[in-house]
């Protein structure tokens, strides 16, 4: 897979809402949420090179090394040679776990589907992606594996495993504030 294959749009799975405050956070075959007793946040990243993927894991990074009482996960449906090189090339994991999700049936299982054209070609995306490399010196990075049409949200769970925020993103610039969720676990 590569560059090319990130553009040419992916299996379309069944996808159920995503999970509403409130409600049990779902059980799925790779990520289990609540049945440790501890808080988490949990977030499902677009492809490996995408660079608000990397915003989102760095922040996501940064808060687990601060809140060590709140389990931090990411969800990369890029393979895992190519989700272990892009995490190396970001300086590691850190204290966040990672779940591998080639197949994105965890992400459909939290109703993450694959977008449509303008959630990721729409001008406002294309803008952020050069104000996101001004600011921060995020820039795209080649992509080995994973789509570009998957789409991303991040949840926070209590330790009993109940949604308390549920942010899918509504466009591929859309960068979750981790800050919320960490208010809505208080």
């Amino acid at each position: 897979m590569g560059e090319l294959q990130s553009w040419m749009f992916p299996t379309n799975l069944a996808t159920s809402g995503p999970p509403e405050v409130g409600h049990k956070a779902p059980e799925t075959q790779k990520l289990h949420i609540g049945n440790d007793g501890e808080p988490t946040i949990v977030t499902f990243l677009r492809h490996c090179g995408c660079p608000f993927a990397e915003k989102a894991f760095l922040n996501l990074r940064d808060l687990a090394s601060k809140h060590s009482n709140i389990r931090c996960i990411a969800v990369s449906h890029s393979d895992k040679p190519s989700t272990d090189k892009w995490l190396e090339e970001l300086g590691g994991a850190d204290k966040v776990e990672i779940v591998i999700d080639e197949s994105r049936q965890t992400h459909a299982d939290w109703g993450l589907g694959v977008s449509s054209f303008w959630h990721v070609l729409n001008p406002f995306s294309l803008y952020s992606v050069y104000t996101l490399g001004k600011k921060e010196n995020i820039w795209n990075r080649p992509t080995e594996s994973g789509s570009r049409w998957q789409t991303a949200g991040s949840f926070a769970a209590d330790k009993e495993g109940i949604v308390k925020w549920s942010k899918p993103n509504a466009s591929a610039d859309d960068v979750p504030n981790f800050e919320e969720a960490l208010k809505a676990l208080s």
